[in-house]
């Protein structure tokens, strides 16, 4: 089944195109792994999926499950199954993880038209979540990434992409400030939470390291604003020897 249709996307930030008819299908079961240098818009590409604010699309379309992604607000695409996972996790003093994540997971399932979680229904699902990040519930209590360090902050961040179980997921450089130790707690997340017929994940990395514990089906080169080069897991490692320019 396609999950996910990029058709000829442009977009612009500030008046700069930055995506130049980029094109793209994911199917349901696949994880898609997008490189590229610095400036050739992966970064943007997360954004503009995610609905932020700020980032136009001046042409193309994108359908997730069928519908017009382009025409949703933020909180309606997560209704409909999309999770952004950001290279800076925000910090959000004063409000605490169980809370944000209840609420947000809450609001979900109210547009849904499912009955909310019962405080302890909830914690059940915290529980489980965390131990597979394995991170501490006291974690959870704290404020949202408030003290964390980085590695701390991605492993919150996939405690919280398992608790609101999304279809689709991009992933923006979650590898981003993590040592080799949580490098592989995250990668096992991921696997753990997204890989499955019925979900899908679309992976930005700079660096083939964290492919090493999840393994794409597809990887493609992304270069001034479109994908440029596709291939298997090995594209990857001809990345991390040749580098960009050989490959694109």
């Amino acid at each position: 089944m396609t999950m996910l249709i990029i058709d000829n996307l442009h977009a612009e930030i500030d008046g700069k195109p930055i995506l130049k008819g980029l094109t793209l299908t994911v199917n349901a079961g696949e994880i898609h792994a997008i490189m590229g240098p610095n400036g050739a818009g992966k970064s943007t590409l997360a954004y503009v999926l995610g609905g932020r604010p700020g980032y136009e699309v001046t042409g193309g379309s994108v359908t997730l499950n069928g519908a017009d992604l382009l025409d949703m607000d933020p909180h309606e695409r997560a209704t409909a199954g999309m999770f952004l996972g950001f290279q800076y996790p925000v910090e959000i003093p004063g409000v605490s993880n169980v809370q944000f994540l209840r609420e947000a997971l809450n609001a979900q399932r109210t547009a849904r038209g499912e009955a909310p979680l019962s405080g302890g229904d909830f914690l059940k699902l915290a529980r489980e979540k965390a131990g597979l990040l394995r991170m501490d519930m006291e974690m959870l209590k704290r404020n949202v990434n408030v003290g964390f360090s980085g590695g701390e902050k991605k492993r919150a961040e996939m405690v919280q992409m398992g608790i609101l179980d999304p279809a689709f997921a991009v992933l923006d450089e979650t590898d981003s400030g993590l040592d080799i130790d949580a490098l592989r707690v995250v990668g096992d997340g991921i696997n753990a939470i997204m890989r499955a017929p019925d979900k899908a994940v679309l992976l930005i990395t700079h660096y083939q390291r964290l492919l090493d514990y999840v393994r794409p089906d597809f990887v493609h080169v992304l270069a001034a604003g479109r994908i440029v080069t596709s291939g298997g897991p090995e594209l990857a490692q001809r990345l991390e020897s040749e580098g960009y320019e050989a490959v694109a």
